[in-house]
């Protein structure tokens, strides 16, 4: 094995020698009036940033004025770090404050509108909001404020089923699950055909939430999370339950539900779009700012795409809200379900219809209830977006005057 010591070596004062190997530090004596052997022998190690081993009047180098960092560099990243991540947090709160709204605040709006959509007896419509918010009041009074809250489990299984089936059909077969900036037709057809098949997949999941949506709290048992795929696999077998001979077999249920979800989709899809499109066009761009400059500009980057959101998720439920009544009636028909009186909100009814299929549902709502009973619940609608537009607003304004006093 060879030496790794240098051929110059000579004992202690190797140190002293300006040698680039070392770092070209010089050696230095701690006491300059000492004699030569003195200094032959002696050295002091050589200065390490931020170390003490100085000569009088030196200063320790990491506690020189450093120059000032380059917009670039590493330090000025860590110095906007904080306030990168409050932006990032209100970004993440309205967005929060938004999904909580939607899926767990407005439940008890859902809950009301569906039990409005398939009451056939309701001689009160509740076209308006303020007849729903009453009738609404007298339920959680009369059962509880679990009577508008129940369900909410089962709209979750039926989301997440809704994704796993879309993504495990996207995977297993060509249908594309998202559309490129470069779109053509025929990818556009194979996208509303990959919808359609996920809402066949949870069609009987969502009949099973729905039952357990609408039904009284009076008479209705504590279901588990599950009960809902177990119900939902039970009416696709043919077993679990019984059910009355007017129930509509799964396959006649298809096209409506279909229909109902890839139109949904469609409308809520062009609508976000462009009102992105004309939120983003109408604010300036803004250049890269510093301070409340900044939690503003990542808050109108957030904003508008909740609106987006807010507004199409409005458009689709509105345009959608006569084909969905007439779904809903499909779905729950022959299941045995008993729903709260919606007229008073004190009794409790039963569900008798004896539809034979989507077009007969629409021929004997027009004739037996009008027009306007297609749209039973309306009202219901109206207070569930009232209630999310005034959530964001008031996260938004919440969140911007946190952040600027921060």
């Amino acid at each position: 094995m060879t030496s790794r010591r240098p051929e110059s070596f000579d004992g202690l004062g190797y140190r002293g020698r300006d040698d680039p190997s070392y770092g070209g530090y010089a050696g230095r004596s701690f006491n300059n009036s000492s004699g030569a052997d003195l200094q032959h022998w002696v050295t002091t190690p050589p200065d390490i940033p931020g170390s003490r081993n100085l000569h009088y009047g030196e200063r320790t180098p990491q506690f020189e004025t450093a120059p000032p960092a380059a917009p670039g560099s590493e330090d000025a990243q860590s110095a906007s770090g904080p306030s990168e991540q409050l932006n990032r947090f209100a970004g993440f709160g309205i967005g929060l404050a938004s999904l909580f709204t939607e899926n767990v605040l407005a439940h008890p709006c859902i809950v009301f509108r569906r039990q409005c959509q398939v009451n056939y007896h309701a001689r009160n419509y509740h076209l308006s909001p303020f007849t729903a918010v009453s009738v609404m009041y007298n339920v959680t009074k009369t059962q509880g404020p679990k009577a508008l809250w129940k369900g909410m489990g089962s709209t979750f299984v039926v989301q997440g089923v809704t994704l796993g089936a879309e993504g495990l059909i996207s995977e297993c077969t060509p249908l594309p699950r998202e559309l490129s900036h470069k779109w053509n037709p025929k990818q556009v057809v194979g996208h509303l055909v990959l919808k359609g098949l996920t809402y066949v997949v949870a069609m009987p999941f969502y009949s099973a939430s729905l039952i357990e949506t609408v039904q009284s709290e009076i008479i209705r048992d504590n279901p588990g999370i599950l009960d809902c795929v177990k119900e939902g696999l039970g009416r696709v077998m043919g077993m679990g339950i019984p059910h009355s001979k007017r129930l509509l077999p799964l396959w006649s249920l298809v096209f409506p539900t279909v229909l109902h979800g890839v139109l949904h989709y469609v409308i809520s899809s062009a609508v976000q779009k462009t009102v992105l499109f004309l939120l983003r066009r109408k604010s300036p761009s803004r250049q890269p700012a510093e301070g409340p400059d900044a939690v503003q500009s990542m808050l109108d980057a957030y904003f508008p795409e909740l609106m987006a959101s807010f507004a199409a998720s409005l458009c689709a439920d509105v345009l959608l809200f006569p084909l969905e009544t007439v779904l809903h009636r499909l779905h729950i028909q022959g299941t045995r379900t008993i729903i709260d009186n919606t007229d008073l909100g004190f009794e409790v009814l039963p569900i008798n219809t004896q539809y034979e299929g989507m077009r007969d549902c629409i021929n004997i709502i027009r004739r037996e209830e009008g027009a306007m009973g297609f749209y039973k619940g309306f009202g219901s609608i109206m207070v569930q977006y009232s209630l999310h537009a005034a959530v964001l607003q008031i996260t938004k304004m919440i969140y911007s005057t946190l952040l600027q006093n921060a």
